[in-house]
């Protein structure tokens, strides 16, 4: 139980008060709460079945196309006919993860390649849809454990001694 409370507590530290929260990123929360609720309850939860394979690909196809905008529920509801959180829990069974999360990791692919051809961490965070450059800075951390300055002098090192190099 702790572990779900830290990483319910966790989820909502992502976001500053003083911004409107992003639709997939408050699906994503109220499907984790629902799920925890879930399982906590009496009531036998409605087993999935078969995984809306077209819907998902559907939208994981559209959050690729978009990823660098905020993408709304509504959006992704109306490409694949699903209502958000039944398409939440395909799409988490698909691909073990959440919509937001599948968006969030996509912008930071785009910022990586961003950062490898030099651009400021400013202008990547603006380009790839965060908030801010600490908005971005937090999830490149969070992801890939090291800072985008870390990560960028690493990648300039492998790129002066070569892979691998003692």
């Amino acid at each position: 139980a702790a572990t779900r409370s830290s990483s319910s507590s966790s989820a909502l530290g992502q976001f500053e008060l003083d911004r409107e929260l992003d639709d997939l990123f408050v699906d994503d929360f109220v499907s984790r709460v629902a799920g925890g609720l879930s399982r906590h309850s009496q009531v036998r939860r409605r087993a999935l079945g078969a995984v809306a394979w077209k819907q998902v690909r559907a939208a994981r196809d559209y959050l690729e196309a978009h990823a660098l905008r905020p993408v709304r529920s509504g959006e992704l509801e109306t490409v694949t006919g699903l209502d958000r959180f039944t398409l939440s829990r395909h799409f988490r069974t698909a691909f073990a993860t959440s919509p937001h999360r599948y968006m969030l990791m996509r912008r930071l692919q785009q910022a990586k390649t961003l950062m490898g051809e030099g651009e400021g961490f400013a202008d990547v965070a603006a380009a790839t849809g965060f908030a801010d450059q600490a908005h971005f800075i937090r999830h490149f951390k969070k992801a890939y454990g090291v800072t985008p300055g870390r990560w960028a002098g690493l990648q300039r090192f492998e790129a002066e001694t070569g892979p691998f190099s003692s």
